[in-house]
Order: C-alpha cells, then sequence, then structure tokens
C-alpha cells in the first residue's frame, strides 16, 4: 500500500509539474496523455534504477528494506521524473543553455572552489560509509580507528579494489557532475511562449543553489556517518570511564602457574571468519547442508565449549575482539584490544600492547621454540609487532617465504598464498619444530575465508552455487587433512591442538538473506589436551557465556598449566568450573562496559 502510494505522489508530482511548466497545449486528451506518460514513464524508470543500477533487490517487496524505503522510493522516482522533464523540456525547445558573460571575480572563484570542497567531503562521507558497510558488516570506532593507525600491508587487492571503485571512483564522479553545474557560466532559459523567455538559475541563484546542495551533502554525509558507524561511541572510548579491567584484571605477573614436568606442544590455529553458522540447522548452524562435515566429524574427538544446550556453539561478538589482529590479541593476552590514547601505541617495533604479558611471553620463558606462520603480509595491523614484542616467535610470512625461496618472487594470489600452500609449509615446520628437542609453540592463520567472497583454488570441488560457499567446504576439508596429518605424526602425543575462528565473518553477501536473528558464534575445538583437564563434567561445555579473551587462560590448561585462581587477565579457564565475566556480569553488560575508557588500559597495558 505505502508504495503504491508513494510510486502514486511520485507520478502526480511530475504530472503538475509538467503540464505547469511543459504542456503548451493544455487540451483533455493531451492532460491525460501526459498524466499517463508521467505516472508511467518515471516508475518504470526508478524500478529499472533501482534494479540494475543501485542493485537493489526484491524492489517490489517493501517489507525486505525497512520502514522508510517507501519514502527512498518516492524520492529516487520524483528525482527521476524530474530529470526526464528536464529532457523533454531541452528536446522540445522549452528549455535550452546559452552563454552568458562570464564573471572573473576571485570571490566567485572561491566560493565555487569551496563549494566543490565541501561537496566532495560530504560525497565521500557517504559513499565511504555504504563502502564500509558492504564490505565489513558493521564496523565499530576501536576496529576502525586502530587499522587506520596500523600498517596496511598485505591488504588483498580484492579488498582495494573495492575501495578504489567503490567510494574512491563514485566520489570523484559526483563531485565531477557537481564541477559542470558550479563552475558553468552557461544560463538555462525557459520559453514559456515564443514572445516569453525567463532566465532560470541566474548567476546568484546558481551560487545560491551551489552553496546550499554542497552544505546539505555535507551535512547529510557526515550525520550519516556518525550514525551509521557508530561514530557516537568515540565519545564513549575516550570520555566515560570505567575502572572494570583494573578491578577484575588478574595479572600473569602474580599469578602462580605450574607447568607439568614434561611440557607439551601446543598447535593453534586461527581459522579465519569460520564460525558454526555454516553447519546444518541440526547441528546448531543455519544452512540446509552441513557445508562443513570434515569439522563436525573432528569435533567428536575432542572439546568443544557451546553457548548452546545442544549443537555447536561459541563465543559471540565480542568489544575489542572482533577482528583478526583483535581475537589474537584476546586470545593471546586476556584482554580486549581498545582504541589508544596516540597514534603511537600501536603499530611499531617493540611497541605493541607493551605492558601486556602474552602467552608468547610465558611460553618463551619456559623455554619453548616459537613460530607464528600467515599467508599473508604480517606487517598488515601490526601482527609482525606483536609476535616479535610477546615471544620473539619466528614470523614465516608471505615476504619471509618468498626470501626463502619457498614461492617465487613474483607470485601474489589473494593475501599472498592459497592456504594450500600454507598447509604443506606448515607440516615442514612442525617438523622441523619436533626435532630440536624443545616443546614448541606453533601457530597459524588460514586466509582463504576471507571476505569479500574468499578465494577459490583451481582444485577445489564447486557442489554450491556460492563461491564462499565452496570455499568454506573446501576449507574445512582442508584443515581436516592437515589435523589427521599431525595426528600421525611421533610428536602428536604431546601436542595439543587447538582450532577457533578467528571472528565472525564479514562477508556481507553471504549472509544478506540469513535470519539476521540467529545469534552468530564463531567454531572452536580443542584436541589431545592435557590428560588432567580430560574428565571434566559433560555441563562444562555446554550452555556457556564466554569471549575469546577467555582463550588466554583456557589454551595453558590445555597444555597442563595449573591456574591459580583459574583466572588470567579478563579470562576465565574454561576447563574450570569458574564462571567466565560474561557469565558473572552478563553478555551484553560486559561488552557495554568495556567500550568505556579505562585509564588502567591506558597507563599499564598501552604505555607500559
Amino acid at each position: 500500500m505505502w508504495m503504491l502510494l508513494a510510486a502514486a505522489a511520485a507520478g502526480l508530482l511530475v504530472f503538475a509539474a509538467d503540464t505547469g511548466l511543459l504542456l503548451k497545449k493544455r487540451t483533455a486528451g493531451s492532460v491525460i496523455h501526459a498524466l499517463f506518460r508521467d505516472m508511467i514513464v518515471s516508475n518504470l524508470t526508478a524500478l529499472f534504477l533501482a534494479q540494475f543500477v543501485l542493485r537493489i533487490e526484491n524492489v517490489f517487496l517493501p517489507g525486505l528494506h525497512g520502514p522508510w524505503y517507501p519514502l527512498k522510493y518516492f524520492a529516487l522516482a520524483l528525482g527521476t521524473g524530474i530529470l526526464l522533464l528536464f529532457c523533454k523540456g531541452v528536446a522540445d525547445g522549452v528549455l535550452s543553455y546559452t552563454s552568458a558573460a562570464p564573471k572573473r571575480r576571485a570571490r566567485t572563484w572561491v566560493l565555487r572552489i569551496v563549494c566543490v570542497f565541501l561537496f566532495a567531503l560530504g560525497t565521500a562521507a557517504f559513499t565511504g560509509t555504504i563502502w564500509s558497510q558492504n564490505t565489513f558488516g558493521e564496523l565499530t570506532p576501536d576496529q576502525m580507528l586502530i587499522n587506520l593507525i596500523s600498517p596496511v600491508e598485505g591488504t588483498a587487492s580484492d579488498v582495494m579494489n573495492t575501495l578504489f571503485f567503490g567510494p574512491v571512483f563514485q566520489t570523484v564522479f559526483l563531485t565531477a557532475v557537481f564541477c559542470l553545474f558550479a563552475f558553468s557560466d552557461r544560463i538555462l532559459l525557459y520559453h514559456r511562449t515564443e514572445n516569453k523567455t525567463t532566465v532560470l538559475f541566474p548567476a546568484l541563484a546558481r551560487k545560491i543553489v551551489s552553496l546550499l546542495l554542497a552544505l546539505a551533502v555535507l551535512g547529510g554525509g557526515i550525520a550519516f556517518g556518525v550514525r551509521e558507524l557508530q561514530l557516537g561511541d568515540l565519545y564513549t572510548a575516550y570520555m566515560d570511564e570505567s575502572p572494570y579491567i583494573e578491578e577484575h584484571f588478574a595479572d600473569p605477573r602474580e599469578v602462580q602457574m605450574t607447568f607439568p614436568e614434561q611440557k607439551r606442544n601446543l598447535i593453534h590455529i586461527y581459522l579465519e571468519s569460520v564460525e558454526n553458522t555454516y553447519f546444518s540447522k541440526e547441528l546448531g548452524g543455519l544452512m540446509d547442508e552441513n557445508l562443513m562435515p570434515e569439522l563436525s566429524e573432528l569435533a567428536k574427538e575432542g572439546y568443544s565449549f557451546s553457548d548452546r544446550a545442544e549443537g555447536f556453539g561459541g563465543p559471540p561478538w565480542t568489544t575489542g575482539g572482533h577482528w583478526s589482529v583483535a581475537s589474537m590479541v584476546n586470545m593471546g593476552t586476556g584482554l580486549p584490544m581498545k582504541v589508544p590514547v596516540d597514534g603511537n601505541s600501536y603499530g611499531s617495533p617493540n611497541n605493541f600492547l607493551p605492558g601486556a604479558v602474552a602467552i608468547g611471553d610465558i611460553l618463551q620463558e619456559q623455554g619453548y621454540e616459537q613460530t607464528v606462520m600467515f599467508g599473508a603480509d604480517a606487517n598488515f595491523g601490526g601482527l609482525s609487532y606483536y609476535f616479535a614484542s610477546h615471544g620473539n616467535f619466528e614470523i614465516l610470512d608471505y615476504n619471509k617465504m618468498k626470501e626463502l625461496g619457498k614461492i617465487p618472487e613474483d607470485y601474489y594470489v589473494w593475501w599472498g598464498y592459497e592456504d594450500s600452500k600454507l598447509f604443506e609449509f606448515a607440516k615442514e615446520e612442525l617438523t622441523a619444530l619436533s626435532e630440536t628437542g624443545k616443546p614448541f609453540h606453533f601457530v597459524m592463520e588460514t586466509a582463504n575465508t576471507h571476505f569479500p567472497d574468499g578465494y577459490l583454488e583451481p582444485d577445489a570441488p564447486t557442489p554450491y552455487e556460492s563461491q564462499y560457499a565452496n570455499v568454506i567446504a573446501y576449507s574445512s576439508y582442508q584443515t581436516e587433512q592437515f589435523v589427521r596429518w599431525i595426528q600421525q605424526q611421533p610428536f602428536y602425543e604431546n601436542t595439543t591442538i587447538v582450532l577457533i575462528g578467528d571472528h565472525l565473518s564479514m562477508d556481507q553477501n553471504f549472509f544478506k538473506d540469513l535470519d539476521p536473528n540467529f545469534r552468530r558464534t564463531t567454531f572452536n575445538l580443542i584436541l589431545n589436551p592435557a590428560p588432567n583437564v580430560r574428565d571434566i563434567p559433560e555441563e562444562r561445555l555446554h550452555n556457556r557465556q564466554w569471549a575469546n579473551f577467555d582463550m588466554f587462560p583456557t589454551l595453558l590448561s590445555s597444555i597442563g598449566v595449573e591456574i591459580e585462581g583459574d583466572r588470567l587477565g579478563l579470562g576465565t579457564d574454561l576447563f574450570s568450573g569458574t564462571p567466565t565475566r560474561f557469565e558473572e556480569d552478563g553478555t551484553a553488560e560486559v561488552n557495554e562496559i568495556l567500550r568505556q575508557r579505562s585509564n588502567f588500559y591506558n597507563n599499564n597495558i598501552l604505555l607500559g
């Protein structure tokens, strides 16, 4: 009903403008013809633009697009109709452009330049916000700011391409169109009759319209960006102070940790964007068909902590822990990754959370050999700084593999090299580590399942229509094959394997038609933990509310480390019977508190 009213209202307004300004002969037949023409043509053109230019799916189903959709369609149809009327007026000779004497006053040019600058800023705010939402989903201020001040080397070319052909190109194009209006010295003439001509948009009117349009676009763009990117939360991050972290922080320097006599190896595999949503509905997921049958079978052999009474579950979205770098910081230090107090607090050697004690620091002190492996450039987001600063890891990334001659100098796919190569290189490194005679800590992160749409390797099967579904399915197979290889090695008996999704997927296209109310959680599985934690009660695996930072003590517990009080950082050992922070204080409440500024965090963790 509302869509029909919006379409009718837009068509009637276009008809009123047509008959009042352009229609020369107002006979009954011509008026009726104009009514049907304006109503039909303006709406058909608007629907075409919505479907094929704006890429809005299901344009005839307003219920899928929110309560403001009819009003948005009304604006589109009205704007389209007016543009068509303009073209018709020019074609019929009712409207015409002619040269006017140009004025070369300096203040006129200054005003034009200012208008263009303001228009470009506002357009960039609109297009940048839309691109951010379509590419990353709900990008929070802390994630955005941290990424802005951290190194960006190693970003996948697909993401950069969408940035260039999205907001950059759109902003340049729209600003160029605005320049044609703002800098033009031609005037528009309205020929109402053969003997009567009116000047439309004279010099003063053009200046006023240019300035008002530029201010409107700037104001609208800023307001849109502030609302959609939740920039108001920056006030909370900087102004509202909470002592929560200080009051609940279990300092690893003070907590007594007892290692077993025979230290266990730890293999920690971050599975990029792998979440339980990919399982079938019967298993707790959202798919009609299980996309990860290998991982669901593998899970029968280990321990998975679920937020459900039955089926796969895990940690939900957590403040300061919902992108790759932050996830690793959460699991490695038991702390969220918060907005830094200045631009030098992240992304420089030996200055990545200098006050934090990470699992790498603890295991280095215990004599572990430590390696981290990526198929991408480890400088992205400052990952190389984090692992070098906390445990002195051997960093085997895309650049290092080129240096070692493992891949050609000019080889580059996706983020660097694909996961099939990553798993083969990992086998070589694990074999070498096992021969050192020392316990080892090996960390790796897959990349094929990164957004947008993932990277489908040439030999991967394609049973599904969606590329991302095919990538997920093949990644499940690759991961299971790699784990099976580890289980066949002599060192496996004394080795714990942890498989965990680093964060929820940011691939917006894959989730757009799925139930938005479904509680999405990341996959987690611990295989072959230390004997002292294997016989835990079944209830500790289900109905759990936990966060990525709980993995910090849980990882250590999984290799047999006894932790006084069961807590490190903000994390709680999930193998223990101690409730987590989410379970004690509530998930929503803790997430809200963690948005607030922590002077303790700023002074003791960020600055050291």
